[in-house]
């Protein structure tokens, strides 16, 4: 393993512009081109393409075309999970999805993190902090997470709600950035 792919592993500063790292990128847009042209293929045919992309997918998981993704396999999603179209996952780190959770369309899960210095941004520098979303979660059409980001189980986000910082179980959370609202039953 290349030094940049072990820090971006790592959760360290790297530069994204590494010929192994783009290997990995290339094989990413073949399985997610090949995961999309699959849309009406049998189910057991577009789970095999999924479970190659990624780290870790139950087979009870479904998955609507089109699904983005920057490298795969730092992903894992529970049993029972549902993910609906347009979902973007930046998993430039880790992105663990628990069991039963509802993911509306056009959400997205951002691990990647830039330089604040604008000199060391420009130059590209960048690193990954995980994001966690627990068991039995529904996350409204449009949620972004950002990177460093973990959500309660049983945890309710709002439609175009900008998660910023973690939520705790068992909470309906809305708005901008995200807040609690009030506790669920």
């Amino acid at each position: 393993m290349g030094e940049n792919k072990r820090l971006m592993l790592a959760g360290e500063w790297y530069l994204p512009d590494d010929p192994e790292l783009l290997a990995d990128s290339r094989r990413r847009i073949q399985l997610c081109a090949a995961y999309d042209a699959a849309v009406t293929a049998p189910a057991a045919e577009r789970h095999a393409i999924l479970a190659e992309l990624l780290g870790s997918v139950d087979p009870s998981v479904r998955v609507r075309q089109p699904f983005r993704c920057d490298f795969g396999y730092n992903i894992s999603i529970g049993a029972g999970t549902f993910v609906n179209f347009g979902a973007v996952f930046l998993d430039t780190g880790a992105i663990s999805v628990g069991a039963d959770v509802q993911i509306g369309p056009n959400v997205q899960l951002l691990t990647p993190t830039h330089e604040m210095d604008a000199e060391r941004r420009r130059a590209g520098w960048e690193k990954a902090q995980p994001v966690t979303i627990g068991d039995n979660v529904w996350l409204g059409a449009g949620v972004i997470v950002c990177p460093g980001v973990t959500i309660g189980a049983n945890t309710v986000v709002g439609a175009g709600a900008v998660v910023t910082r973690d939520l705790p179980p068992g909470v309906l959370a809305v708005g901008n950035p995200a807040r609690v609202v009030r506790e669920l039953n």
